[in-house]
């Protein structure tokens, strides 16, 4: 079976107005399939999140420069994005709303040239280095500069200042969203049409081989420092669409914090694929807003998840939905369904008995004044019930030892596939 659909560009244009044209619907209708202001809060923050996680893929993905100062970018362009907002409202400044993401894409470009130019005469460990040192300048910078930063509090803005345009005034959330939106469908676009670029090639190749590239006559120095800019405008266009979401700056947006959040998540969702930090960028949001409410252990699920991904999945999410498709693509994925069914079990006890230790642990040591009684999945455990302690360590192990049962028979599966497909593959190319 021929899978290879690059020799057929009719075929690869299909696949694309298909894919964009799914991203756009999605996009239009996704106010649709939920209901409340924070639903749709939470709509908005995904696509901020979208276009800052994939101009720092930008770097990490395509130019392999390890940055842990992306922050920087995004919160000093909301803080320039939130002045120019004030001084729209005061009248000194003539542009429209809508346009306030774009200030912030200059504002992160002009900050990307500034800092960007003394950054990226460095590669690897330096880089990150340098990145980081600048980050914790502009955090401590945050608080000793109130003038421009404002102090602890921030900076607060309006959104609804200036003249209705067709009864448009950003107010109500669903306008802001539809804006972002926009914003977010066109940068998306835009980041990938980068890639296909001279710039975004010639930003592989120096990932890839520096040597190389310094050989055959092109500046890496000179390549890193325009893509660097580059990724700087829409991290600061991502920094823009959050002034306007939540209408105020703060010394948070600058924090190391953030920045490893875009570092974390751009990893997890697949940092070597394009799609992959927007399925980081998804899961971004919903663990900061929804899995914090659920418990306050939330942070340490996020480093154990973190742990197991660079162990068995370093390439991702979008790593894992690629293989499966390749299998697919074969024929094959059917054979796989029943022991993915099983691991899926095996998993989920894995989960219940690890989320009953974990919180547990968590009650006894850091929130114990609450008394010894916690609430889990609907069930009460208690802190001081040596029962519940067995049975939740029982619970676990039952769990690891089932996921291994099945890991074992699929790895074989697994590989078997993975040959057959090879062999198929060289059959197809020497045909």
């Amino acid at each position: 079976m021929n899978v290879a659909t690059s020799s057929n560009p009719s075929a690869v244009l299909r696949v694309r107005v298909t894919i964009w044209g799914g991203f756009a619907l999605v996009l239009l209708l996704a106010p649709f399939a939920v209901t409340g202001g924070l639903a749709l809060s939470i709509l908005s923050q995904i696509g901020i999140a979208i276009v800052a996680c994939l101009s720092y893929n930008m770097l990490l993905g395509q130019g392999g420069m390890l940055s842990f100062g992306h922050a920087v970018y995004t919160g000093l362009a909301s803080f320039v994005a939130i002045h120019a907002l004030n001084q729209v409202g005061q009248g000194w400044l003539s542009v429209p709303v809508s346009l306030i993401p774009l200030v912030g894409g200059l504002a992160g470009a002009g900050f990307a040239i500034l800092l960007g130019f003394v950054t990226t005469r460095k590669a690897g460990t330096p880089f990150a280095m340098i990145t980081l040192g600048i980050a914790e300048l502009v955090f401590a910078m945050a608080l000793m500069v109130p003038e421009f930063f404002g102090g602890e509090g921030g900076v607060s803005g309006n959104r609804t200042v200036g003249k209705p345009f067709l009864g448009i005034t950003f107010g109500p959330p669903i306008q802001v969203y539809y804006l972002l939106a926009v914003y977010t469908f066109v940068c998306t676009a835009a980041m990938f049409a980068f890639t296909r670029t001279p710039l975004g090639r010639m930003l592989n190749a120096v990932r890839d081989n520096p040597e190389r590239v310094e050989f055959v006559g092109y500046s890496t120095q000179r390549v890193r420092y325009l893509s660097f800019i580059m990724a700087g405008f829409f991290a600061g266009v991502a920094g823009g669409m959050y002034a306007l979401q939540f209408e105020i700056a703060t010394a948070e947006v600058v924090g190391a914090a953030r920045s490893g959040a875009y570092l974390l998540f751009t990893f997890l969702g697949g940092a070597t694929f394009f799609f992959g930090p927007i399925i980081g960028a998804v899961l971004m949001v919903l663990a900061g807003v929804l899995l914090s409410e659920i418990t306050k252990a939330w942070l340490l699920y996020l480093g154990l998840i973190f742990l197991l991904m660079v162990m068995y999945a370093p390439g991702g999410v979008a790593s894992l939905i690629m293989m499966n498709l390749r299998v697919a693509a074969f024929g094959r994925l059917r054979e796989l369904l029943p022991t993915y069914a099983g691991l899926g079990a095996a998993l989920l006890v894995v989960l219940l008995g690890a989320g009953a230790v974990v919180e547990m642990v968590y009650h006894l040591q850091l929130n114990d004044t609450a008394g010894p009684d916690l609430s889990y999945l609907g069930l009460q455990l208690s802190v001081r019930s040596a029962l519940h302690w067995a049975a939740a360590w029982a619970v676990l192990a039952t769990g690891v030892a089932l996921l291994e049962w099945v890991r074992r028979p699929f790895a074989r599966r697994w590989s078997a596939i993975q040959q057959d497909i090879e062999t198929a593959q060289r059959s197809v190319e020497s045909s």
